[in-house]
């Protein structure tokens, strides 16, 4: 089995298909699209998945020996030496692979590379697809006779007669992924808006700093190319609204789709600042090391009995630590002076947000219904029409003889025959709890009632006796 097969197979879109199925899939099963279009949509789903797989893993041919630095978004379809990739013992390789990328480029889920660049709208905009409408109104039959009459070019329709080769010269070249590019834009903006108060600095990143912080991070365990990096950029400015760029200069802006997209001054100044206290940090570490192996170099020197060596070690080492200092002085210094700087931006936020609330306020304020003189005329009017309507109720209630208002001593006599019920009804409840505490008690056999004495009753009798006789 080649390592090539093997790889196949352990892709699940592989893993899920019999041998007959795949046969079906390999096949040029293009012609479908008219007259079996289910049939067609389940393969088209099935290459959909396994071409996102073979991105995702590094597998393209053109990145075989480097597959760490592979593109993860990008399919680049070589020709028809790319059909061999996917060559699969006992099937062939697939017929309908040129047309597959086709169809999915027609339906946006991959953008070709250099349009996605070049196009200033989203690419979520649909535009006019003159062709897909074509071909969802046109059934096929007509479609061949405009083939015969050479209105149409055959090779523009997905299930033509063109040979492979030329299918191939039309889809040859670089495509944008969007399922793969819109995972990484997404993870990207999550890790993004995890930092819980995302100062200034936060928000801004030169292109190397993006690298650094992103490129590892947004599709979990992969690491995106430096064109990854570039494609998921436009994608996260154009298409998404989340970041604005000027030059090298990337800003997050305060939530997608924010109208205030302009860099100014004071983030480029803010982003240096940044970059500066990024770049001493480094010096630091690095210092820090070299102290640490000039310390091990002497050790070592001595062990050997190399004195001289061993001097030079320690003077390199003295002069380190006499470096070490400064650099952490001044990186104090830039991370003071960028806490102010971010402290004092903050402030003008504020500032221009207490601005914009007075304005706001001051405009409510002024409308005409606001007004001292309106809001008087609407309150004599609101009064003047409640007594219109009072006035209205009383004469209504006066028509009818009847009013609303119920009568006090209907009221209370109501009140009273409810009280006297509920006092018979509590008297009837301890009468039949009496009666069934004396019924458990038992009566000497040799006595009667009338001449039971003391001692010929418990405690408990006597009690419930003397209530009774109370009664």
């Amino acid at each position: 089995m080649s390592s090539q097969h093997s790889r196949l197979i352990s892709l699940p879109t592989y893993q899920s298909v019999s041998t007959s199925r795949l046969k079906s899939l390999y096949s040029d099963f293009l012609q479908q699209k008219h007259s079996n279009p289910t049939s067609f949509a389940s393969n088209l789903e099935w290459w959909r998945r396994t071409l996102e797989s073979v991105v995702l893993k590094g597998w393209q041919s053109s990145s075989y020996t480097d597959v760490v630095s592979a593109d993860r978004l990008i399919l680049t379809a070589a020709g028809p030496s790319f059909s061999e990739e996917f060559r699969y013992e006992g099937v062939g390789r697939p017929l309908s692979l040129a047309g597959i990328i086709a169809e999915l480029t027609e339906n946006k889920s991959y953008v070709p590379l250099n349009q996605f660049f070049a196009d200033s709208r989203s690419i979520y905009d649909p535009g006019w697809l003159p062709l897909r409408i074509a071909s969802l109104v046109i059934g096929k039959p007509i479609w061949w006779a405009l083939q015969q009459l050479s209105i149409v070019n055959p090779d523009e329709y997905v299930g033509g007669h063109a040979g492979d080769n030329e299918r191939w010269k039309k889809v040859k070249g670089q495509y944008v992924v969007l399922s793969l590019l819109e995972r990484a834009g997404e993870g990207i903006l999550q890790k993004q808006q995890a930092k819980n108060g995302v100062s200034l600095a936060d928000s801004l990143f030169k292109l190397e700093s993006f690298k650094k912080e992103y490129a590892d991070s947004a599709l979990p365990g992969l690491t995106l190319s430096d064109l990854d990096v570039r494609v998921v950029l436009k994608f996260l400015e154009r298409d998404k609204g989340a970041v604005a760029i000027q030059g090298e200069t990337i800003k997050f802006l305060a939530y997608p789709g924010a109208m205030n997209t302009e860099i100014t001054a004071v983030d480029t100044g803010i982003l240096e600042l940044k970059t500066g206290i990024e770049n001493l940090q480094a010096q630091v570490n690095e210092i820090q090391v070299r102290i640490e192996k000039f310390t091990r170099d002497t050790k070592q020197a001595l062990q050997t009995n190399r004195k001289e060596i061993a001097l030079s070690n320690l003077r390199l080492r003295k002069q380190a630590e006499a470096l070490l200092p400064k650099r952490l002085n001044s990186l104090e210094t830039l991370q003071s002076t960028l806490m102010r700087v971010e402290a004092a931006a903050g402030d003008v936020e504020i500032m221009r947000t207490y601005e914009t609330s007075a304005a706001t306020l001051r405009a409510v304020l002024q409308h005409p219904l606001l007004q001292r003189e309106k809001i008087d005329e609407t309150m004599e009017a609101m009064a003047s029409a409640s007594a219109d309507a009072q006035e209205i109720d009383d004469a209504v209630r006066a028509g009818a003889g009847t009013s609303l208002e119920p009568d006090e001593s209907e009221l209370e006599a109501e009140l009273q025959g409810l009280v006297a019920a509920a006092e018979e009804e509590r008297k009837e409840a301890e009468r039949k709890q009496l009666e069934k505490r004396l019924a458990g008690l038992r009566i000497p056999s040799h006595a009667s009632e009338d001449n039971w004495t003391d001692h010929e009753m418990d405690e408990e009798y006597q009690q419930v006796r003397k209530a009774k006789l109370a009664e």
